[in-house]
């Protein structure tokens, strides 16, 4: 069973307590996790796991960080954005990927944002591997609330 697009439920009740700061004014960091193809990642996915993570060339543990940015409201529509997680010189392959809360320890250590299913297995060999992420806006930015 493979992973599934999706914002994680969780994350929909930590914006109302206030768990992410996305503009890391209180020093939260963000992270792009991968997974095979074998991971089973979604809407129920409440934390970081390192069950069915990817390994390979040039890929730790965690995965990569995210530069944070400012929401930003489009209309009616919040958004934020990230630039291109890239993984130089890569060797490995990857199915889906996780935006979790690196710094967050309570109530749920490194809480999940949300989860993306790449449709299939993608592979780097020797190359750069870049989850090319939308156009920033309230239509089609990488994580948005209308």
């Amino acid at each position: 069973m493979a992973s599934t697009t999706a914002i994680c439920s969780s994350f929909k009740t930590d914006l109302m307590v206030g768990i992410h700061d996305f503009t890391n004014s209180t020093g939260h960091a963000f992270y792009w996790a991968l997974y095979t193809s074998t991971a089973t990642n979604g809407a129920a996915t409440t934390a970081y796991s390192a069950t069915n993570e990817i390994s390979g060339t040039n890929y730790v543990a965690k995965g990569t960080t995210g530069a944070n940015t400012t929401p930003t409201l489009d209309s009616t529509t919040a958004y934020t954005d990230w630039p291109d997680p890239t993984w130089s010189s890569a060797s490995f392959t990857a199915a889906s990927t996780l935006l979790y809360n690196d710094t967050v320890t309570t109530p749920t250590a490194d809480p999940s944002v949300a989860v993306w299913d790449f449709g299939g297995d993608q592979t780097a060999s020797g190359g750069d591997f870049v989850l090319q992420l939308p156009t920033p806006n309230g239509t089609t930015g990488i994580l948005r609330l209308a």
